[in-house]
């Protein structure tokens, strides 16, 4: 089937060549002008002695992050109580089961399968040195306890799903973050034996989950009081989303240019990463979907349900893996590599619901796609 992409901004329909773009200008970058991401690192803010948010990417990281909160009408979790099977569905599978498999995933195959084509240590911030592939699994295990809320709201609406349960979706996990992420990855990033900076991880979710979304609802709600829905959708966006994607590359070039040697020392560490986050992605979207069958959900419901499950939040593990143990780790690498990964994925998995919704009940507001 062919996808419906003319609603999506050529950013969002591109997003893995330019990620890939990326990867060359960050390798580039890295070769030509190797002191820039120091200079930069050394604008930090100090916890307990040690830098731990780089300034200036801390201000990139943000704009990644505005533009997604304030297209989020918060007042639609309220209204979940209407709807609250699919909504305790994604609220299982994302916090009660994905975090579990993605960390035994990564284990298997990073730790376990692929640890001998992982060779080496890296000294992480706080000055600790880890093993390699120990900081691979990092880097997985943050992107596995941060279910989508961006390009989330892209998929349901190509899947043709139900668009107000995404936003309530989008809404409720959100506030969740703010209690479960930094207390899942703590606790995992513990058992995988990695240094656990718990003022830093608190930081983290506070700089990047929480202050864009207090920002987002402020102005949100100032525009749409002071200017109306018309010019908050037709103009604000339309000039916030630019920053956005400028702020997201901006990020990955830095990122890419401190893995620079490393990549093209062992161009099959891209590989190996990539191969256990597609995995856990095609998993946990199967888990979602097929529950969603079993317990008579309409299609529209039931797409949405397993596209914010399947693809990750990689703004906020990025952003994390980047302030816990540098842009130049491994872990941030992996946090990286899965956004590499996740757009051919979620448009695979968008046309599979699509070619499947026949399996659901069929309703009056059936918004499905063809049989």
């Amino acid at each position: 089937m062919k996808l419906d992409t003319d609603s999506m901004s050529l950013f969002e329909r591109r997003l893995t060549l330019w990620v890939a773009l990326c990867i060359a200008a960050g390798i580039a970058l890295g070769k030509v002008a190797p002191g820039l991401t120091g200079a930069l690192d050394e604008m930090s803010i100090i916890v307990n002695g040690a830098p731990v948010v780089s300034l200036p990417i801390a201000v990139c990281l943000f704009f990644m992050m505005y533009p997604i909160m304030v297209k989020i009408d918060f007042g639609n979790a309220v209204r979940a109580r209407g709807n609250l099977k699919p909504v305790l569905l994604t609220l299982v599978v994302n916090w009660a089961i994905k975090p579990f498999t993605m960390f035994g995933i990564a284990v298997l195959f990073l730790g376990i399968l692929f640890k001998d084509f992982l060779p080496g240590t890296e000294i992480v911030k706080d000055g600790t040195e880890v093993q390699l592939y120990r900081s691979y699994i990092s880097g997985a295990i943050l992107l596995g306890i941060a279910p989508c809320t961006a390009m989330v709201l892209v998929w349901g609406f190509l899947a043709k799903g139900n668009q107000g349960l995404t936003l309530i979706l989008v809404a409720v996990n959100s506030l969740l973050m703010l209690a479960l992420y930094g207390a899942l990855g703590g606790w995992l990033l513990g058992v995988n034996q990695m240094p656990v900076p718990w003022e830093a991880l608190l930081l983290s979710v506070s700089i990047y989950v929480a202050l864009p979304l207090v920002a987002g609802y402020l102005s949100r709600k100032w525009i749409l009081k002071t200017k109306g829905q018309s010019w908050f959708d037709e103009k604000f966006l339309h000039y916030l989303t630019p920053v956005s994607i400028t702020a997201l590359l901006a990020t990955l070039v830095l990122l890419f240019s401190f893995k620079g040697e490393t990549i093209l020392q062992n161009p099959l560490t891209i590989l190996w990463i990539a191969i256990p986050l597609a995995l856990q992605t095609v998993l946990i979207f199967a888990l979602t979907y097929l529950a969603a069958k079993a317990l008579g959900f309409r299609y529209e419901d039931a797409a949405p349900s397993a596209m914010i499950g399947a693809s990750n939040h990689f703004e906020v593990a990025i952003a994390t893996a980047v302030m816990l143990f540098g842009l130049g780790s491994g872990a941030a690498l992996a946090t990286v590599v899965g956004v590499l990964i996740e757009v051919p994925l979620m448009l695979m998995l968008v046309g599979y619901c699509r070619k499947t919704s026949h399996w659901f009940p069929v309703s009056g507001n059936q918004t499905g796609g063809t049989k």
